[in-house]
């Protein structure tokens, strides 16, 4: 059977991550970034062509399937749009967009161009994740009456300092978008929509890095009735802390957690025991940071799944844009103190 050929633009560290996936179940076509070194270490590595200019490879990658955009969160809407209009089906790194209007154009080009567009959200592929969404889909918890977030990361000063993007809002959009939308991702996944919050967001340690938060606090209603809190940061200390989602059901109470949501903390339902999940230990490793877990075969399986019939889309466009609407619109509804 043909193999799926993948091009990607962006050659940046998770561009390694999905190149050795692709080179596992497909075939890796091209390249593309505008930073020459980059390109020509991938040429080395995969034995391919590798271009600096978008338009030059879509121009040449005419046996490609599936173009993998790698690129900093603010040209994700532009190099995802001209991928489409050149015949191509789309996998986007998280998050989707920046803004709302952009997923929109997305879609619409998606749309029209009858091709698909993928977006990356690996962490619903996480063992306990998925034995959680199970529970809530089942009924076992009952009514959702609470849940809480917690994500605890460490980004120290030189994480942005070595990047030309990381940091900027133009580019980077937030710590909501480049840290945590996966995780803002499982609670409307798990929960629904939401649909009123409350936001306080500062700026506490990277002042000199950094052109939005470093901390939030959120307090969310969600469609369903439930109330969620969302605590976040990029502070701790020396190292990844915790990234956990904790549900509290009239019927049971259920807490994934590690520092990756990689393990099952706690369970407590009536007259049911999620048999334990494998324990993830595997995050995205990018040197002196880590960051969330690596399920990035799952997502390229999916899309081949999707490509050639045998499956249902994981992540469609509509629901990576939800993601993006609730973080919009909380950064719309509060300044950095």
């Amino acid at each position: 059977m043909k193999k799926t050929n993948f091009a990607i633009i962006g050659c940046g560290r998770i561009a390694e991550r999905h190149a050795k996936h692709i080179q596992n179940m497909g075939n890796l076509t091209a390249v593309c970034d505008t930073k020459k070194e980059r390109v020509d270490k991938f040429t080395r590595d995969f034995n391919i062509p590798g271009y600096t200019q978008v338009d030059d490879l879509l121009k040449n990658i005419k046996d490609t399937d599936v173009v993998s955009i790698c690129t900093p969160n603010g040209h994700h809407a532009e190099h995802t749009i001209k991928s489409l209009r050149a015949g191509f089906h789309v996998l986007c790194e998280k998050p989707m967009a920046l803004t709302v209007k952009e997923c929109e154009n997305m879609i619409f080009e998606a749309e029209k161009a009858h091709r698909r567009l993928f977006i990356v959200k690996q962490n619903r592929y996480n063992p306990p994740i998925r034995a959680l969404k199970k529970v809530i889909d089942e009924g076992r918890l009952g009514q959702i009456m609470n849940l809480q977030l917690n994500c605890f990361w460490n980004r120290n000063p030189r994480y942005y300092q070595e990047s030309d993007w990381k940091g900027k809002k133009n580019l980077d959009g937030g710590t909501l978008y480049t840290q945590f939308s996966h995780f803002i991702d499982l609670l409307i996944w798990l929960n629904g929509d939401i649909t009123d919050f409350k936001i306080y967001r500062k700026n506490f340690m990277h002042k000199k890095e950094i052109e939005f938060e470093d901390t939030g606090a959120a307090i969310l209603e969600f469609e369903n009735g439930a109330l969620g809190t969302i605590n976040y940061t990029v502070n701790s200390h020396g190292k990844n802390m915790e990234g956990s989602i904790t549900v509290f059901g009239e019927k049971g109470t259920v807490k994934v957690g590690g520092q990756y949501l990689n393990v099952l903390e706690y369970q407590n339902i009536e007259d049911y025991v999620i048999d334990s999940p494998p324990v993830m230990d595997k995050a995205n490793d990018y040197g002196f940071y880590q960051g969330s877990m690596s399920n990035h075969d799952l997502v390229y399986k999916n899309v081949i799944d999707v490509l050639t019939g045998k499956g249902a889309i994981a992540t469609n466009a509509i629901e990576g844009m939800k993601v993006v609407r609730i973080i919009e619109n909380m950064y719309k509804a509060s300044e950095v103190r």
